[in-house]
């Protein structure tokens, strides 16, 4: 009895016990009200329920839970995941995506296994790269130097079994074989070619690395990508890394401006060379060409000496004299000729024996003669000239 009952404390003429039969009625009241019944009329008194009557409640209320434990059995497996059904803790089945329904608990279980959820583990820091552990990031390289290096490694699931069987924390897992793995590739290698040139390679190999071990533990962990956040030494050294540094940029700068100075000057250079082999290629060729050319015209003219002598000598001298005049300053005049009046362009003459063009110097062939049948005026013509002749000469 519930001690906020009105009933609770009353006793029969003001100071005897409690009224049993007054408890009762209202007993039976509340009983059937929570039935649908309602108590009869005028006073009389309510009798208790019969044993069909709580038999009858009994047996919905049992359908009633009995309904809500069976409905527990249903679940919803979606496209992305699978489902794995336990009896009595043991595997049982994989279930597709749908709804699905298995025997309510005790006797079965599930564990619903999402396959395309991307899950990361973060290696060497927490959250932030700021935020480091140093246990995870330093590494030793192959060159004997230290390196401080944060990456972080994506994987999905790819047996859910395995994944499920094997695996008591995946993430802690797939955290100590990276670690592992990355230590050893990281050894393999020296500090510059990890901290430049060599960053993406050396995190495909380390995902590689990953994925093979985890496949000899069977875990169903596939390896999506890994990256490397970052990379450097560490800083009780940064300072003298970076002077390090700079003195490399130096050097590799001095390099290229060596290599833009040979790239400059030896292609010219070998131009050159190359102009004055055609020169000379090309002089040689000339030289042979005329000396082939001579020894040709003395054969013929040879030939030509055979069959008349005389005449082939005194064409040679002709020619020969005609040579050697047409360089010289000096004017022939035949003296047979006469005339009253004799007109020589000296000036003319001078300027095309010593090397003016040959017309300008054309007007200095032209003489004009005007004939006379005067003897005197021939023999005064002759002296004149004679007169010139040495006044010309040096």
């Amino acid at each position: 009895m519930s001690l906020n009952d009105p009933q609770w404390g009353k006793k029969s003429g003001g100071n005897g016990p409690p009224d049993l039969d007054e408890l009762w009625r209202n007993f039976n009241q509340k009983l059937n009200s929570l039935f649908g019944r309602k108590g009869g009329g005028g006073g009389a008194p309510v009798q208790p329920p019969s044993m069909r009557q709580i038999g009858g409640g009994a047996v919905l209320l049992v359908a009633v839970v009995l309904a809500v434990w069976l409905a527990s059995g249903f679940y919803i497996v979606d496209a992305q995941q699978r489902g794995v059904v336990f009896t009595f803790g043991k595997y049982t089945a994989l279930t597709s995506p749908g709804l699905r329904w298995r025997l309510p608990f005790p006797f079965q279980s599930q564990e619903i296994v999402n396959l395309s959820s991307v899950r990361t583990v973060e290696i060497g820091y927490r959250n932030n790269v700021k935020t480091k552990v140093p246990k995870e990031s330093i590494m030793l390289t192959g060159d004997e130097n230290i390196i401080d290096i944060q990456f972080a490694v994506q994987y999905t699931v790819a047996d859910p079994l395995d994944y499920l069987f094997t695996n008591k924390n995946p993430d802690e897992t797939v955290r100590q074989v990276a670690e592992s793995a990355f230590r050893e590739v990281v050894g393999a290698n020296k500090m510059d070619f990890v901290l430049y040139e060599g960053r993406e390679q050396v995190a495909n190999e380390a995902q590689k690395l990953i994925q093979h071990i985890l496949d000899l533990y069977k875990t169903g962990i596939a390896i999506s990508n890994v990256t490397m956040q970052n990379a450097q030494p560490p800083e009780e050294v940064q300072a003298s890394f970076d002077d390090a540094v700079k003195a490399k940029q130096d050097l590799l700068r001095q390099k290229n401006e060596g290599q833009a100075y040979y790239n400059d000057v030896v292609p010219r250079a070998q131009g050159a060379a190359s102009r004055l082999t055609e020169e000379a290629q090309g002089y040689r060729q000339s030289v042979l060409a005329n000396a082939e050319g001579e020894a040709s015209r003395f054969k013929q003219v040879l030939t030509q000496y055979d069959k008349a002598p005389q005449v082939t000598r005194e064409r040679m001298y002709l020619e020969t004299v005609q040579q050697v005049l047409s360089s010289t300053s000096k004017i022939l005049l035949d003296a047979k000729g006469s005339g009253n009046l004799l007109y020589l362009p000296l000036d003319k003459i001078m300027q095309m024996s010593a090397g003016a063009l040959p017309e300008t110097a054309a007007p200095s062939k032209q003489t004009l003669v005007e004939p006379t049948p005067n003897p005197d005026a021939a023999a005064r013509s002759r002296d004149a000239l004679r007169s010139r002749e040495r006044e010309s000469r040096p």
